[in-house]
């Protein structure tokens, strides 16, 4: 029977709880959820307001994994939807607001994506996002390296960037922006990704062609378009162990020798939100959102 719970006054059947996600640590689907809960206040700011992608992976990282935009059917009246442009047409798509929504999303068991933008302004961003994507020889220490570089880059046009872990391989760079068309972002973007490659060539790839990439960290400047999505922070990601899509302090970036250095598992997660709260609650502060040059 699967038992139902009483989430911020909504009634939620939560079901699986014993049922392991993550075979290599023995994760469970209820460990999941507990995750989730426990790290609501953290991760629901950066979900409010910006319409969800799912990334689902109901019988862990080994079964199928499939990306859902639309509304899940079954979802509850309560869980606030809005529609949202695309080309094919207009879609309507889970906006997760509150602990409840949160609970009923993770009981699927799914990444959260986000857009860089709001919902009510499409294709206007408020971030700006950079994709550090190591190919290997290379790993996050190099991603590192080059986060340093375009975190300076960007300080010089006056716009403060932030890092996380991407809960995979690589980092990601997000900044705050006021409202700008997304083409103008990505163009943006896409620029600062050029003058890495030609500042770093023997380390930087700005052109996703696989044969370009090993050894290198592709700095993927495309996730600024208004139909793209990235991971967002706190997400656990469908890998073999329950990586997080961690913050991260730049300390913690410059010191990083090995790619163990800024790997974070779910458990890792309580103390430091206790230790730093939320190392990206700054993207919030509107005054502090920088202008494109």
């Amino acid at each position: 029977m699967t038992p139902i719970t009483e989430v911020a006054g909504r009634r939620l059947a939560l079901s699986n709880l014993e049922k392991v996600l993550y075979p290599a640590t023995g994760f469970t689907k209820g460990e999941v959820l507990h995750y989730y809960a426990t790290t609501a206040d953290a991760l629901l700011p950066h979900l409010r307001d910006r319409p969800v992608s799912f990334l689902r992976y109901p019988d862990g990282p080994g079964g199928q994994v499939f990306f859902a935009k639309n509304v899940p059917p079954g979802a509850p009246d309560w869980v606030t939807t809005a529609e949202v442009p695309r080309s094919e047409g207009p879609a309507r798509m889970v906006v997760v607001q509150d602990l409840a929504s949160l609970m009923w999303a993770a009981n699927l068991v799914t990444e959260f994506h986000t857009p860089q933008w709001v919902v009510g302004a499409p294709e206007r961003a408020d971030r700006i996002v950079f994709d550090l994507d190591p190919g290997p020889p290379a790993s996050v220490v190099e991603c590192c390296e080059v986060a340093l570089w375009l975190r300076e880059r960007l300080a010089a046009d006056g716009i403060t960037a932030y890092a996380k872990t991407s809960g995979s391989k690589g980092l990601h760079l997000l900044a705050a922006v006021g409202p700008t068309p997304s083409e103008r972002v990505t163009e943006y973007a896409k620029g600062l990704a050029v003058a890495a490659e030609r500042a770093m060539p023997k380390l930087v790839v700005h052109r996703m062609t696989r044969s370009l990439r090993p050894g290198k960290v592709f700095v993927d400047w495309s996730q600024n378009a208004a139909r793209k999505t990235t991971a967002a922070p706190y997400t656990l990601r469908a890998r073999p162990e329950p990586a997080v899509s961690a913050p991260v302090t730049w300390e913690e970036v410059e010191e990083c020798r090995s790619a163990r250095h800024l790997t974070f598992l779910a458990t890792d997660m309580a103390p430091r939100i206790q230790d730093y709260g939320d190392l990206l609650a700054p993207l919030f502060d509107a005054g502090a959102a920088g202008s494109l040059p």
